[in-house]
Parts: C-alpha cells; sequence; structure tokens
C-alpha cells in the first residue's frame, strides 16, 4: 500500500494536497504523520523524515520502495500511477491549463502565503483584516486568485474548477482554508466555491482531523501565543 508522510494537519498546507487528492479519489494509503518540532536539522521531525526523502520535507509518497516528494510531483505520480481516476482533466486543452493553475501555486503567491500561513483550527478575522490594510501584496495575490477561479468556474461550469473535482480542487483546498479563516474579502461566488471545497469528503476528513489535533507548534503561530 503506499505510504504518505505528512506534517501537522493543521499547519501543513503541502501535505493536505496530496492528501485529499488521494482521498476525495477514493485511492488507498497509509497516512504517516511527522509531527512538527522543529525544522532544524537536529529536530525530532528532520531525524524521521530524513530516513524517506534526503531534502528532509514533507510531503513525501513511498510506494514500494520508491519515495516521491514534492507535492506536485507527488500528484502527477498519482495520476500516472491511477489513471482511471482521472485526476486530471480528460481535455487536453484544459489539462494544460490546471497544471498551469498548480505550477502558478506551487511558484507564486508567496505573499498569501507568509503573512496568512494555514490554521484550519484558528479563526483569525481581526488578523486578516490587517493584513488586507496594510500588504497589497496580499491584495494582489487574492485579486489573482479570484480572477483565476472565476474565468474557470464560468468557463467549466463548476461546481469544481475544471467541472469534476481534480488535482486543480486539491492544490487550492489550503487557499480556501486561508480566505475562509483569516475571512479576506472575495465576491460571494468565490465563496460559494470555498464552501463546496470544504464540503468534499476528503477535504471534510482534513478539517476534522485537524480539529481533533489539538497541538499547539509555537513557530507556525505567528498570531498567537496560546491555542
Amino acid at each position: 500500500m503506499l505510504q504518505l508522510y505528512i506534517g501537522n494537519k493543521n499547519y501543513s498546507s503541502w501535505s493536505m494536497r496530496p492528501w485529499v487528492l488521494l482521498r476525495q479519489a477514493g485511492i488507498p494509503f497509509e497516512e504517516v504523520k511527522v509531527r512538527f518540532d522543529s525544522f532544524a536539522s537536529g529536530s525530532s521531525f528532520k531525524q524521521a523524515i530524513a530516513g524517506v526523502n534526503p531534502v528532509g520535507k514533507v510531503p513525501v509518497l513511498v510506494d514500494d520502495g520508491l519515495a516521491v516528494w514534492d507535492s506536485l510531483a507527488i500528484c502527477e505520480y498519482a495520476a500516472e500511477r491511477f489513471p482511471d481516476k482521472q485526476l486530471w482533466p480528460r481535455d487536453a486543452k484544459a489539462r494544460a491549463r490546471a497544471r498551469s493553475v498548480c505550477a502558478e501555486m506551487h511558484s507564486g503567491f508567496s505573499a498569501l502565503r507568509n503573512h496568512c500561513p494555514m490554521n484550519i483550527e484558528a479563526s483569525l478575522p481581526q488578523i486578516g483584516a490587517l493584513v488586507w490594510r496594510d500588504q497589497p501584496a496580499v491584495r494582489e495575490d487574492v485579486q489573482r486568485i479570484v480572477a483565476m477561479w472565476s474565468d474557470l468556474l464560468e468557463q467549466h461550469r463548476g461546481p469544481m474548477l475544471f467541472g469534476a473535482f481534480s488535482v486543480a480542487d486539491a492544490f487550492f483546498a489550503p487557499v480556501c482554508m486561508r480566505l475562509r479563516n483569516y475571512a479576506l474579502p472575495v465576491p460571494g461566488h468565490v465563496t460559494d466555491y470555498i464552501r463546496r471545497v470544504c464540503a468534499l469528503p476528503g477535504v471534510k476528513a482534513w478539517i476534522d482531523d485537524a480539529l481533533e489535533e489539538k497541538d499547539f507548534v509555537e513557530f507556525d503561530e505567528p498570531y498567537r501565543t496560546a491555542r
């Protein structure tokens, strides 16, 4: 069986992407959670993950001794390994666009990621209001996301970005968490899409598990001193 190494579900946005993809697609896997304690070289986290990933990061997918790391590489591997699951859109042009927006997420939106780190358990609308007021780069990131999602939802007529659930929705699920928990202003149809993503069984299962962790990792909490 596949093994997927992940970090804390409350904080680890990159772990969330392949986990949600596999779960929502009904692909069996064993979850191996490695708790964040520190990212220093001698930390328990680094020591635990170093045996499967030379980069020392999560997520990592292990399939019969083969380790695949980086969330986008894992999603591509899963799509090739399980072609019947149609993890990318069937249409070639839609598939190319889906890969483009996933790559854009993978390498971009750094302001949103840095100023609004994923924290599923926390409700941070006051922080979101300050970030929105003081960080023009965050406003630009959200403007781009809204334009992208609006175009895709209109073109493919929802309910997901490319009609049916795909890698793209898994990749943007952590963005949905950020927009929701920091209450960043987005139009109604984008809010509706966020609600639909949160209601997906795979996403809901991740959220429920995150809420059950009841773990407070201080270095992942820039806005709080306690849970």
